[in-house]
């Protein structure tokens, strides 16, 4: 009788092996997000931290922005693009301040540069002390030249002589009579450019072969941006940050800025020259 019901529970249990195993229920997992709110970009690892719901950040305490996921994500894993502003005694506070408003909240590493790390005062009023001189100055992705006194780089051939050899940037960027310097520099020869409205024909007197519009905030020779003057500076800033990280990024800096002048696209936007074939 043993013998008989272990043969029945050896039967038993082959089958139980045999048996295919019962699909299991599959629990529905949530998708992912496609939106969050996102600091604006300050530099710092909260930039990567998503939120569910507006507000400010609890750790760098700015705006919170609803954001695309995605975007966000490969702007974050973007290069931080490395800026130098190049200032002089006397230089116009709002020509480099609205730009480094712009540069910084867009997430790039700005610094300044000048003669010397001596301070220099903007307007006679402000007081800054330069990270770098010409003589340690690092290569740069932008360059950035300004208005006020732009005459004291203009007339130090040094200055001009560091800008000619120095590591060429992915662009040239002025605001207001900095472009003066990159004219003094060569760097605006056979280009169509602008400034300060009062400075047009002295531009177009000191660079010939530039061509020098008025009445345009920024003209974009691809490498080379020019803008008017100071508040112009931040349209042409804006632009350059639609370039590289896109216009929804552009467009946030603009609001958390509360800079409603801003319309994209409203500069000049020159096509690339095509080349002469060699014959």
């Amino acid at each position: 009788m043993k013998t008989i019901l272990f043969r029945y529970l050896l039967i038993l249990l082959c089958i139980i092996i045999t048996l295919p195993a019962f699909p299991q229920s599959k629990t529905k997992t949530q998708a992912p997000a496609k939106t969050a709110y996102f600091c604006d970009p300050c530099g710092n690892e909260c930039d990567k931290i998503a939120f569910d719901k507006p507000g400010k950040c609890p750790h760098c305490g700015m705006t919170l922005t609803l954001q695309n996921v995605a975007t966000h994500e490969k702007n974050m894993n973007l290069k931080r693009l490395k800026v130098l502003f190049y200032l002089q005694d006397g230089v116009e506070v709002l020509d480099f301040a609205g730009p480094m408003e712009v540069f910084s909240y867009a997430g790039f590493d700005v610094a300044v540069v000048s003669k010397t790390k001596d301070p220099i005062v903007a307007q006679g009023v402000l007081k800054i002390t330069p990270q770098y001189s010409i003589d340690d100055a690092p290569a740069a992705d932008i360059l950035a030249f300004f208005g006020g006194s732009a005459w004291n780089a203009v007339k130090e051939p040094s200055v001009i002589k560091w800008l000619q050899n120095a590591p060429k940037p992915q662009y040239y960027f002025s605001v207001c009579t900095g472009a003066f310097i990159l004219g003094k520099a060569g760097l605006l020869d056979g280009l169509t450019v602008t400034t300060f409205h009062e400075s047009i024909d002295g531009l177009q007197k000191d660079v010939p072969k530039a061509k020098v519009l008025s009445n345009v905030r920024f003209v974009d020779n691809g490498k080379v941006i020019t803008t008017a003057g100071i508040s112009a500076g931040i349209d042409g800033a804006l632009h350059l940050v639609e370039k590289v990280r896109g216009r929804d990024v552009a467009e946030q800096i603009a609001k958390y800025m509360e800079y409603d002048k801003w319309v994209p696209s409203q500069g000049l936007v020159m096509k690339p020259v095509a080349a002469t074939p060699k014959i």
